[in-house]
């Protein structure tokens, strides 16, 4: 029989601890899933999972459909700075102006404010903490998070996956 290194650490004790965080897991895994099928029937823009995965990259189909995201300073759409438009790499609905851009230091496109009527927040619990999270309203694929540490005006930070957008320059 294996000796615990610790005498005050019961084999119950050990079993417990591990039926909690066991516990935990589905319950994070079935809130990923239920908050996925919330979405589902609600958009302008629907289509089956098998469509988004022809239509969409990997990396795009774990952002957009799957909510994941994407390593911090890997995207090109970072370090844009042309005048233009960021549109949703799902639908192509126009979410963000250049205008609104600036470089939070994070890693991640940031914008102070979204286009009207672009994007819709819902609540994210997930990873233990409360966070908005931002999806795009025409297709209902996550972008990022919003935060309340953004510049003025509107003193917040949407912090988008750049591999969730297209960029269309404008004309300067």
């Amino acid at each position: 029989m294996t000796q615990l290194s610790n005498p005050n650490l019961s084999r119950r004790a050990l079993l417990g601890a591990t039926s909690v965080v066991g516990v935990l897991a589905v319950i994070g895994g079935a809130w990923r899933f239920n908050a996925s099928a919330l979405g589902a029937g609600k958009f302008e823009v629907e289509k089956s999972d098998a469509e988004w995965k022809r239509l969409l990259s990997p990396d795009q189909y774990a952002v957009l459909r799957q909510s994941g995201t994407e390593r911090p300073f890997t995207s090109p759409l970072e370090h844009e700075h042309r005048k233009g438009i960021f549109d949703c790499a799902g639908c192509d609905l126009a979410l963000f102006s250049s205008t609104n851009k600036f470089d939070s230091g994070t890693g991640w496109p940031s914008f102070w404010q979204p286009l009207a009527n672009a994007v819709t927040e819902t609540k994210d619990s997930s990873l233990f903490m409360e966070r908005t999270a931002v999806s795009c309203r025409r297709c209902g694929g996550h972008l990022g998070h919003v935060f309340n540490d953004g510049p003025k005006p509107t003193g917040l930070r949407y912090c988008m996956n750049g591999v969730a957008m297209t960029f269309k320059p404008t004309a300067a």
